[in-house]
């Protein structure tokens, strides 16, 4: 079984826009979730959802940015768990961004896993997940293209 998250899609936009999808909290908001992020490397931040007992998650993801390339990569780390006394799992969040036929190529892998989480439900929720919150972006940057601004 995969010890990391991988996926890949091609935007026709250029990597500029993209990456405001990636590192503006507002539009973030409407692909992921809300957040008080900055791509400032340091910046400590949460992203909040709701609770999932049965994955053993209190619905927070404590964040905080490790390098910013503008318009090229951005990466995080990606703190989850149960919310009590029990140790958080750790994993980084890798986003690149090569400007290719006119468009973009998008890559995420989020890797750093411990404990063996790849063996739990919360990473098969995530792993699907991250390919869901990707296509929203491309649904976002469509509308966005077409004249209609994002809801």
């Amino acid at each position: 079984m995969a010890k990391f998250i991988q996926h890949q899609l091609f935007y026709p936009h250029p990597p500029e826009i993209v990456w405001e999808y990636l590192t503006d909290p507002e539009l973030m908001a409407l692909w992921l979730m809300k957040s008080e992020f900055r791509p400032v490397v340091g910046h400590e931040f949460q992203f909040r959802t709701k609770p999932i007992a049965d994955l053993d998650f209190d619905g927070v993801f404590y964040c905080e940015v490790l390098e910013v390339v503008p318009f090229k990569r951005l990466s995080y780390s990606w703190r989850f768990g149960p919310g009590d006394a029990r140790p958080l799992n750790n994993s980084i969040v890798n986003w690149t961004l090569t400007e290719k036929d006119n468009g973009t190529e998008l890559l995420l892998v989020h890797n750093g896993f411990e404990k063996e989480v790849y063996m739990l439900p919360i990473f098969g929720s995530m792993e699907e997940g991250w390919l869901k919150n990707m296509h929203k972006i491309q649904q976002l940057l469509n509308t966005t293209t077409n004249g209609t601004a994002p809801a």
